[in-house]
């Protein structure tokens, strides 16, 4: 059918929105992005190692000289790749850099599903992740997690939100989330029950995907009525193409906003991974990088742990 051919062609391209990894000057739409997305340069270029970090590493990692960090790359403006398909690129990647120089360490990224990095950091199949993770008590179980970004979750709906839809008033909707994020797990069960369940009306129907590519193909066919996901990403996004859907408003309950750098619970390598985060921090490089990437408001000062 003709419609749905004009929905699949145009969905098609939203879904490059937030896998620009995978289309060189996928996000050429808006002028000067070409430059971010294909901004392959080192962060961590001519950092300095922290003698104090470096003085808490265990020796089999100075022994070792390499740190492999779990990521997820494909969620700009974070965690992606460049437009060689190749280079990680983003917050996430910036951040994992500056620790590994502060450390005195190379750095091995490893693309992983989101959903599959916390069973991985446990069974020991990776040293550490910096891929957008907000602290719950679920993960704090098993995972050393120490502050880094203050980040946070935004709803989004059909461009132009022929259903007025708010935050507020998303009782019996079909809203996506995607698989094992925080989203799904904790934002909108908890604003669920506040906004729907606790004052009598039908609680919101949490439409589980496994990425965000799935939710908005969806979104833009209308099988669902909206997207709650990180608002970083979910700003990147409308910024590459603008009016290809709409955002209602940030989500600030069920978890906090500040995302961590996550380790196995009680790694040895926590203590000098604190260390090294506050001191990347304190560096001009850290707030570079939020720059570059469009996320100012999102620095701390504090690395706290757990």
């Amino acid at each position: 059918m003709k419609t749905s051919n004009k929905v699949q062609t145009a969905a098609a391209g939203l879904a490059v929105l937030l896998a620009l990894s995978a289309c060189g000057g996928a996000a050429s739409s808006t002028p000067g992005s070409e430059s971010k997305t294909n901004n392959t340069t080192d962060i961590s270029e001519g950092i300095q190692p922290d003698a104090g970090a470096v003085a808490l590493l265990p020796q089999s990692f100075k022994d070792k000289g390499e740190l492999t960090v779990a990521m997820d790359l494909h969620y700009p403006p974070t965690t992606f790749l460049a437009e060689d398909n190749q280079t990680p690129i983003g917050l996430n990647p910036d951040v994992a850099r500056l620790i590994a120089k502060k450390l005195d360490l190379k750095l091995k990224f490893v693309d992983t599903k989101f959903d599959t990095i916390v069973p991985g950091l446990d069974g020991g199949r990776f040293d550490f992740t910096a891929t957008t993770m907000s602290k719950t008590e679920e993960r704090l179980k098993v995972l050393d997690m120490i502050d880094y970004f203050k980040a946070g979750n935004s709803v989004a709906a059909v461009a132009g939100n022929p259903q007025n839809l708010t935050v507020e008033t998303l009782c019996g909707k079909n809203i996506a989330v995607t698989q094992g994020s925080t989203g799904q797990l904790k934002r909108l069960p908890t604003l669920s029950e506040q906004t729907c369940t606790s004052k009598g009306q039908p609680a919101i129907n949490g439409v589980t995907l496994p990425n965000i590519q799935d939710a908005l193909t969806q979104l833009h066919s209308k099988r669902i009525d909206g997207i709650l996901y990180d608002t970083t990403a979910l700003g990147w996004a409308e910024k590459q193409q603008p009016g290809s859907f709409t955002i209602l408003g940030r989500v600030d309950v069920g978890s906090s906003d500040l995302t961590a750098v996550g380790l196995k619970k009680g790694s040895p390598l926590t203590p000098a991974f604190q260390k090294a985060l506050q001191a990347v921090l304190e560096t001009p490089e850290y707030k570079k990088s939020l720059e570059t990437w469009g996320l100012d408001s999102g620095a701390i000062t504090d690395a706290k742990l757990n």
